[in-house]
C-alpha cells in the first residue's frame, strides 16, 4: 500500500469515529431518565416560591389601588372642607331678609353654583332633619323634650353636614328631640 491508500483509509476512520460519537451522544439523550428526588423538591420549592411571589404582587396591586383612591378621597374631603365656611356664609345670607332683589338672587345663584359644584365632585348632603339620630353622622349639641316628636329625632339643624362616599367630611350640627 502506497501512502496516499493509507492517508485516505486514515481519514475515513477518522470520519467514521467523528460521525459515531455524536449518534452516541443522542442516543443517550434519548434515553428517559427518572428525576431524581433533588429535583422533584426543587421544582416543588421554585413552584411555592412561585406562588409566594403571586400572592405578594397581587396584594401589593391591591393595596396600591386602595390607598390611591383612600388618597384621591381624603384630598377632595380636606379641599371641599376648606369651601365649607363659605357655604355656611351664603346659607346665613340666604336666610336673611333685604329689599333688594338683584342682591337676594346673586346670592341664590351663588349657592346653587356651589351646591353644583360639590355634587360634581361626589359631595352630598347628610339628611338630618325629621330623621333618627345616627352618631355616625350627626352631633348633637342641644337635647329637648318634645312629645310631638318620636324618640331620637332631629328636630332642628343647626349646621348641615357633609359625606364624600362614604367619607364624612362634617358632622351635621342638629337639635335632638326625647
Amino acid at each position: 500500500m502506497d501512502e496516499k491508500t493509507m492517508n485516505t483509509e486514515n481519514l475515513e476512520q477518522e470520519e467514521v469515529e467523528v460521525v459515531e460519537e455524536p449518534q452516541q451522544e443522542a442516543q443517550t439523550d434519548t434515553q428517559p431518565e427518572a428525576p431524581a428526588p433533588q429535583q422533584d423538591e426543587k421544582l416543588a420549592q421554585a413552584e411555592e416560591k412561585y406562588l409566594r411571589l403571586a400572592a405578594e404582587y397581587d396584594n401589593y396591586r391591591k393595596r396600591t389601588a386602595k390607598e390611591k383612591e383612600s388618597a384621591w378621597t381624603n384630598a377632595k374631603a380636606q379641599t371641599v372642607a376648606a369651601f365649607l365656611p363659605v357655604y355656611d356664609n351664603l346659607e346665613r345670607a340666604l336666610k336673611q331678609q333685604t329689599s333688594d332683589e338683584a342682591y337676594a338672587k346673586g346670592v341664590e345663584m351663588t349657592m346653587k353654583g356651589l351646591q353644583d359644584a360639590l355634587n360634581g365632585l361626589g359631595v352630598e348632603q347628610i339628611p338630618a332633619l325629621g330623621e333618627t339620630f345616627d352618631p355616625n353622622r350627626h352631633n348633637a349639641v342641644m337635647h329637648v323634650e318634645d312629645e310631638a316628636a318620636g324618640e331620637n329625632t332631629v328636630v332642628e339643624v343647626f349646621q348641615q353636614g357633609f359625606t364624600c362616599g362614604d367619607k364624612v367630611i362634617r358632622f351635621a350640627m342638629v337639635k335632638v328631640a326625647n
